[in-house]
């Protein structure tokens, strides 16, 4: 009877840990972030709170990849997307809101949420012309390359997930101000190393680091692309190893997803070394949450400065 009473409790215990668990899952927050530095944001706001899939990862451009049947079904089961914005989805966004059906993650809706609405743009384009190259009508996209940026980005980020999860709002204002305390100590301690930086003359591959520029002071005086988004051809490499004989420059930089063909040959032949930045987390294999992004960053600026 002891027996028969004790399996008895056994299997209250079992499926009430089971329904425990069961609605666990449920109350997650189901977050589809478009790059890596957003899915680690939330990572910072929510914790556990919610399940994140990031549809990028730092070895593909996010301009351009494919809307996979897996990054569709996770849209489908969002309540929230996290993006850019600023047309760098442009060419893959659309297609995964249309094909999910899902009404809540549509612009304009709660569960669509742009990171780029929360900062200032720069490099707005004068004149729209797809003969330029891939211009971006509303500005340069690639706001996280600078920490005030993502500061900024994420009181508006954990505002959006309280919004979208009232019962854990209390949890995402903690969350953030524990992170926004951090940040802005690290974000110091960012500014006061990279101070041998500032004026540093540098040539880039692509116009993803305006923003890193813009922050640290540093001086681009060439881009490897002759158009945004265009590959340079051999003639445009010459062109530019003849520009940097009269305006020379420190160093070229690139990001894990571009190739190192062309900055390499420009490296061959000028003499500057090609750092390598992690551009997001998992960049590289120390950059692995948002303040290790920056700390690889700034010491591969420095390494190379020296």
């Amino acid at each position: 009877m002891n027996i028969q009473k004790c399996m008895q409790c056994l299997l209250v215990t079992v499926c009430a840990l089971w329904g425990l668990g069961v609605s666990a899952a449920q109350a997650a927050l189901q977050v589809l972030a478009c790059e890596p530095e957003w899915a680690a944001l939330v990572g910072e706001l929510a914790g556990d709170r919610a399940q994140v899939v990031s549809a990028t990862n730092a070895r593909q451009d996010p301009h351009r990849i494919e809307a996979r049947p897996s990054l569709i079904a996770a849209a489908r089961r969002a309540d929230l997307v996290v993006c850019t914005g600023a047309d760098l989805e442009t060419g893959w966004l659309p297609l995964l809101q249309r094909e999910s059906g899902n009404a809540r993650i549509l612009p304009g809706q709660p569960g669509y949420f742009e990171a780029a609405a929360a900062v200032r743009l720069i490099e707005r384009p004068a004149v729209l012309d797809r003969v330029l190259g891939d211009v971006h009508a509303a500005g340069n996209p690639h706001v996280h390359t600078d920490p005030r940026n993502v500061a900024l980005i994420a009181k508006a980020l954990a505002q959006r997930l309280g919004e979208i999860d009232p019962a854990g709002a209390t949890i995402y204002a903690d969350r953030h101000r524990t992170f926004a305390a951090r940040w802005a100590e690290a974000s110091a301690r960012w500014q006061r190393q990279a101070q041998p930086l500032r004026g540093l003359p540098v040539v880039v591959y692509h116009r993803n680091w305006s923003y890193l520029a813009e922050w640290l002071g540093l001086r681009v005086v060439a881009d490897l692309e002759p158009k945004p988004g265009i590959e340079p051809s051999a003639r445009d490499l010459e062109r530019l190893i003849e520009q940097l004989r009269a305006q020379p420059a420190r160093m070229v930089l690139r990001a894990p997803y571009q190739s190192p063909r062309a900055s390499d040959w420009i490296a061959q032949r000028s003499g500057m070394p090609v750092v390598m930045l992690p551009y997001t987390v998992g960049g590289t294999a120390t950059a692995r949450d948002l303040f290790e992004l920056f700390d690889d960053t700034l010491r591969r600026l420095l390494a190379a400065a020296q």
